[in-house]
């Protein structure tokens, strides 16, 4: 039985030691992204703003992430979002869709949540991406 190479990602400038967890999590042919806020890896403070630049930053960070794994948006198969407010699902929805427009686009939930820092949004997703 072969062992399973689990490898760990973490956005360009982000100290791994930040936070008790992987920011990305490359297991076989998934990739997990831990929960994306609009946060600046240097600093790890949150970047507050309107929800669709905070959309926008925590999408580009996805992105870049499933990118060091290998991986790429099209490849999502899940995808979970916290919106502080509902009220924003509407504008959220709409840069959301900015980044998946392909079909078959990936599941998806989401809910309200009370969030760190004054954040809007926060994101998670795994992605089924075979190695070649």
């Amino acid at each position: 039985m072969s062992e399973t190479i689990r490898e760990a990602f973490f956005l360009p400038g982000a100290d791994p030691d930040a936070w008790p967890y992987s920011e990305a999590l490359r297991v076989g042919d998934w990739v997990y992204i831990a929960g994306q806020g609009p946060v600046d890896p240097l600093t790890q403070e949150a970047v507050l703003g309107s929800i669709e630049s905070e959309t926008r930053l925590v999408l580009d960070h996805l992105k870049a992430l499933l990118e060091l794994a290998g991986s790429s948006l099209a490849e999502v198969v899940k995808v979970t979002v916290h919106l502080a407010d509902m009220a924003d699902f509407d504008r959220y929805n709409a840069v959301y869709r900015e980044y998946f427009s392909a079909r078959p686009r990936p599941v998806r939930i989401t809910t309200q949540a009370g969030l760190w820092g004054g954040i809007k949004i926060e994101v998670e997703c795994s992605a089924y991406s075979p190695r070649p």
